[in-house]
């Protein structure tokens, strides 16, 4: 799977965006508040429950594999000393329960972007954040979204073809420069190309976006959203 908006009917695909941005930060900012294993397992079920109702399930996440490797070392690495005890139970558990925050996180970015169009994405930025800031905020964002996927290809296609010639007989340092040079390069041409065509197409700052309207199903998601930030500013209040 990959990080790209998917077609289709779910109770997310027909929220507003903004409703769906506002869930967002509000968990973010309660999961990184609450971080005991009782706090985080409540979570989890808003998390589980946000990816559902978009229509997807664990193979949305196959897209966010690359960070993977890092929450699972992070605990190790974290609990390591240089000297007796040589490892702290309490630092892994620390940074274990941290990784899964994150995880956690990217669950429900997962479902945001598999139910919101990226020109959604854009005109909630923009009806968000007025003039030229939310211009180019709204047009940064929707780039993000549109060539993340395929930057991500690129750096496929340097490795298949680095395997192609016998790469995955070279040191790994050797194959992973080869990989990341080619797929830097590729990063920089698809920019050129970019850039020539935002220019031939007379590329707006304020183009004509979507319209955006609350309906009776943004009012529960409203209501989640600002909970969650209330909830995260009184632990906030409260560890101070």
């Amino acid at each position: 799977m990959t990080l790209a908006y998917v077609p289709g009917s779910s109770l997310a695909h027909r929220l507003d965006p903004r409703s769906k941005l506002l869930v967002q930060v509000g968990f973010a900012a309660a999961a990184y508040a609450y971080t005991t294993p009782r706090e985080l397992a409540a979570l989890t079920l808003l998390a589980v429950g946000s990816l559902w109702i978009a229509g997807g399930g664990a193979g949305d996440l196959w897209g966010y594999r690359f960070a993977f490797p890092f929450l699972l070392v992070a605990p190790a690495v974290a609990g390591l000393t240089l000297g007796d005890p040589w490892f702290r139970v309490d630092d892994a558990v620390e940074t274990t329960l941290a990784s899964y925050r994150v995880l956690l996180i990217l669950v429900v970015s997962a479902a945001y972007v598999r139910s919101t169009p990226v020109r959604d994405s854009r005109a909630a930025i923009q009806h968000t954040i007025p003039g030229k800031p939310g211009q180019f905020l709204g047009a940064g964002v929707a780039l993000v979204f549109r060539f993340l996927p395929l930057l991500k290809r690129d750096l496929i296609a340097a490795r298949d073809a680095s395997r192609a010639r016998v790469g995955d007989e070279r040191p790994v340092r050797e194959r992973m420069r080869t990989v990341a040079i080619g797929g830097i390069n590729r990063a920089f041409g698809r920019a050129d190309r970019l850039g020539t065509a935002l220019n031939a197409r007379c590329f707006a700052w304020n183009p004509t976006l979507p319209r955006l309207a609350f309906s009776r199903s943004d009012l529960p998601v409203l209501g989640v959203g600002v909970g969650l930030l209330v909830l995260a500013a009184l632990a906030a209040r409260g560890g101070a």
